[in-house]
């Protein structure tokens, strides 16, 4: 299914900003289920293309001189293909186990500890059928409200107040998989909103399995306990939500900063 898919960013800040430095993963990924027909990122300021350490395609973006406003349109048309039973063909030279480590949003506590004991039954190896009656856990225990959770948010808070977004349900999805060894990854992109009633920009994960016919990544929307299909395009894995944020950076000046995203896709 062709995806068109259009992703506005726009920051405001109160004072002028003298200097942005940005890191925009904006840009889909080239996967084998997944085809960029046309691609591109709009915006003021000097772009440099780089490939990030998890073979991202990704930007820095530097503004200098005065400024109050920041506009990033990322926009084009992606062909993406059905992964059969979500599985992931990864030409990924790195050991699986990188995505065994815990980071700051994933990190295990007791009672995350005790989930992951509760929900999945060995140390190290995991069915697609088990992780995907996980992710059907984590549906319960976290509510989806938008709006409940920040970006900085941990695990733990959200299991903690049983509220949280797409990225919350892949962050505990991971911290779980993390305390039984099982490697697990952050998935970032978009979904195709007539599959869903969540925003069109999404986080999912990719996870490792052993079943019997096959051992490697699956792709799990943990919000939705479903497969990833051809109504998802992947933008960045990592860690967390840090390591494959759409746009992440900092600034000098500036004030208050106002954001506002607007994300559509549709199928073509």
């Amino acid at each position: 299914m062709q995806l068109l898919i259009q992703h506005q960013t726009t920051y405001h800040y109160s004072l002028p900003s003298t200097y942005t430095i940005q890191q925009l993963r904006l840009t889909p990924r080239i996967e084998t289920h997944q085809q960029v027909i046309q691609w591109d990122v709009k915006t003021a300021g000097h772009k440099t293309a780089f490939i990030d350490a998890y073979n991202n395609q990704s930007h820095t973006l530097t503004i200098t001189g005065s400024h109050s406003t920041i506009s990033i349109l990322a926009h084009g048309v992606v062909d993406v293909i059905t992964p059969a039973g979500g599985r992931i063909v990864d030409s990924e030279n790195f050991s699986p186990l990188v995505f065994t480590v815990p980071t700051r949003l994933t990190a295990a506590t007791p009672a995350i500890s005790d989930f992951a004991y509760r929900h999945l039954p060995r140390d190290g190896v995991a069915s697609t059928t088990e992780l995907l009656q996980l992710a059907t856990q984590i549906q319960m225990a976290i509510a989806y409200r938008s709006g409940s959770t920040i970006v900085t948010s941990t695990a733990d808070d959200a299991l903690s107040m049983g509220l949280g977004v797409c990225q919350d349900h892949a962050h505990l999805f991971l911290a779980c998989c993390h305390v039984r060894g099982i490697p697990a990854r952050y998935v970032s992109g978009y979904i195709d909103p007539e599959t869903s009633d969540h925003a069109d920009s999404h986080a999912w994960i990719d996870v490792w399995v052993q079943d019997s016919d096959y051992h490697g990544w699956v792709s799990i929307d943990v919000t939705h306990a479903c497969l990833m299909t051809d109504a998802y395009c992947r933008l960045a894995i990592g860690r967390d939500y840090d390591s494959a944020a759409p746009v992440r950076g900092v600034r000098r000046g500036g004030g208050n900063e106002t954001l506002e995203v607007s994300v559509h896709v549709t199928p073509r």
